[in-house]
């Protein structure tokens, strides 16, 4: 496994972006965590979203503020994965479900351990905000993920339906 950088995402890097979010449809996953909707929104509409979110005087009405970055390969620029990281839970969704931290590797570079050094690069950032601990949501059947927040100092304190039905895990890593 080679290192990561958390990188914010800029207009040049919107093929890659784009081959990224491909990547997730392909693999017949509609839904990239922690991608602050990309997964729903056209590039440079996403790009405006992320960069209004990220500041307190134009976050969303509905949402908190939050820093997006893209998990990047330095040795060859390859986008690994995505990670949100919400300064707070000041949001209905993110303090039952959401969390401080949301986060995805794409299908072709999983199990190789980036989940886990992207999350640690996540918590770092955390603290340098100002958070003392934060919370993280999966579901109870996505072991990887729950391996991965386990790995990181996580603390599993509910289990509790999602929207779906499915039971999600609650975990809080303090900082």
């Amino acid at each position: 496994m080679e290192d990561l950088s958390l990188v914010r995402p800029t207009s040049a890097l919107k093929s890659k972006a784009n081959d990224f979010k491909q990547e997730f449809f392909d693999f017949g996953e509609p839904v990239i965590n922690g991608s602050a909707l990309l997964d729903q929104l056209e590039f440079d509409d996403w790009l405006i979203h992320t960069q209004k979110n990220s500041r307190p005087e134009t976050v969303q009405p509905n949402w908190v503020v939050s820093n997006t970055f893209f998990a990047v390969r330095p040795q060859d620029g390859q986008l690994i994965g995505m990670i949100d990281i919400r300064h707070n839970l000041n949001n209905a969704f993110l303090l039952e479900f959401g969390g401080h931290i949301g986060y995805a590797v794409r299908p072709s570079e999983r199990r190789k351990g980036y989940a886990t050094q992207m999350l640690k690069l996540a918590l770092a950032y955390a603290k340098s905000i100002g958070l003392k601990k934060v919370m993280l949501g999966c579901y109870a059947d996505n072991a990887a993920s729950y391996k991965t927040i386990l790995k990181c100092g996580g603390i599993l304190t509910e289990t509790k339906p999602y929207a779906d039905g499915k039971p999600m895990h609650i975990y809080w890593i303090t900082l």
